[in-house]
């Protein structure tokens, strides 16, 4: 489906998780001098104008990004280098845009790493692509990112970070993304894979899980934060990561970095980090 469009939660409580640990991760990377190579699977526009009809008419922004970046000073590790990224966008200090995960990833390369990201919306892939000309070692990609996942295993670089968020409006997503992590992982397992859910009907995660220790898959590490308890009812409540191969310096980060987040949005719901899969 082609409905979906991130320019209505852009900056929401979802992303502020997803692209922290994003950042945080591209950030380890960064340290060893080797080339890296990104994947974002449901790139997106790759910036939001928050102060769009889109973006207004939800106002989900106002519940994420908007209460941290007042904190952002006080802000722990693991969000510490999102944060700044968020403020480097909004130079006049008025939180107006929201840079996605190909704009973070993209602020955050080095000359000697390489990108792609896929889209298939026909309006975000070309606001993407605009957003991207010029960037040498950045390609976008009209086409399946799932599939794109598999394919571009293993990587030259043979270092990689790979990010996956599709919409869910399919219920068949969720197997979809776990079946591509895994048989991605199981071409190149040394790839640090970043796969985010939504947290709507919990038996669909806990299924999740359960493929995920059937195909083998080993060091996964979850993080999960609810902004409402579980409920039988219609609605996303919360939403959450799983983590193959984190750094080392995740878990200790993640735990650290949770409790201030769920106080911060005002989450109400479950928050979890640990080791979902042992190594």
């Amino acid at each position: 489906m082609l409905s979906y469009r991130h320019g209505f939660h852009a900056g929401n409580h979802a992303d502020v998780l997803k692209h922290g640990v994003c950042a945080f991760v591209a950030r380890y990377m960064a340290q060893k001098d080797a080339p890296a190579f990104f994947l974002d699977t449901h790139a997106g526009a790759g910036l939001y104008d928050l102060e769009s009809p889109e973006a207004e008419k939800t106002g989900e922004y106002r519940d994420g990004i908007a209460r941290l970046l007042p904190h952002a000073a006080d802000a722990p590790e693991l969000l510490r280098g999102y944060l700044a990224l968020v403020r480097s966008f909004n130079p006049d200090g008025r939180l107006s845009t929201y840079p996605g995960s190909p704009s973070l990833i993209s602020a955050m390369m080095r000359e000697q790493d390489r990108a792609v990201f896929y889209e298939l919306h026909p309006t975000d892939e070309e606001c993407l692509a605009k957003l991207t000309r010029g960037q040498r070692r950045v390609r976008v990609e009209k086409s399946d990112g799932i599939r794109g996942l598999i394919a571009q295993m293993p990587p030259q670089e043979r270092r990689a970070l790979c990010l996956n968020d599709p919409s869910y409006e399919i219920k068949t997503d969720y197997a979809l993304i776990t079946t591509a992590v895994t048989r991605a992982w199981k071409k190149f397992p040394g790839g640090i894979y970043i796969w985010w859910y939504p947290v709507i009907d919990r038996s669909r995660v806990h299924a999740m899980e359960i493929a995920m220790r059937a195909a083998g898959l080993r060091k996964t590490y979850r993080m999960e934060l609810c902004m409402a308890p579980d409920t039988p009812e219609r609605g996303m409540t919360g939403s959450g990561l799983f983590i193959v191969n984190p750094p080392f310096t995740l878990p200790d980060a993640a735990t650290a970095a949770l409790p201030w987040l769920a106080e911060k949005l005002g989450a109400s719901g479950p928050v979890t980090a640990g080791w979902l899969l042992p190594e």
